[in-house]
């Protein structure tokens, strides 16, 4: 059964190998990470375990069994009880419910381990499967998201009352 984990300093070989092998798939519905990116990786995913670790953000990654990853969950901007949700899964799990039950999961801990009380996330119109699962796991749209949002693209903000 995948676990959702908070990232820390042993996941990097496996969220690398996850990014690498899903980089085309994740390109169909968001901007490219570019090649820089994975060349400074390491450099990258160090400045996120920083940013974790001063409370900032809090990174997650949905663990197989084998120690693969399946997906990333993770919570931005943490500030006066909200944050912004974002997510991906692996081409391979897609479809099958992961990303929801993953979504629903990190809402239950979003409020029990970083007290946060809202959050809220966007994603285009062209990607259904994430307006799906942020329907599923009980966002409600709430306004437009422009293409500085989105990186290009326009979309939908939601947003999620927690319960404490």
């Amino acid at each position: 059964m995948p676990e959702l984990k908070q990232l820390r300093p042993g996941h990097a070989p496996a969220v690398l190998a996850f990014e690498l092998a899903n980089r085309a798939y994740f390109a169909a519905w968001i901007p490219d990470r570019g090649d820089d990116y994975f060349d400074r990786f390491t450099e990258g995913y160090d400045a996120l375990l920083a940013e974790q670790e001063a409370g900032v953000c809090a990174f997650y990654a949905l663990v197989a069994e084998d120690g693969s990853v399946l997906g990333r969950f993770n919570l931005y901007d943490l500030e006066d009880g909200t944050a912004r949700l974002g997510y991906r899964v692996a081409e391979r799990v897609a479809g099958r419910g992961v990303a929801t039950a993953a979504v629903r999961e990190l809402c239950r801990t979003a409020a029990a381990r970083h007290g946060l009380r809202t959050l809220r996330a966007a994603t285009s119109h062209e990607n259904a499967a994430s307006r799906k699962v942020l329907a599923k796991a009980g966002f409600v749209p709430v306004g437009p998201a422009t293409p500085a949002d989105l990186g290009g693209a326009t979309g939908t903000w939601y947003r999620y009352d927690l319960q404490p």
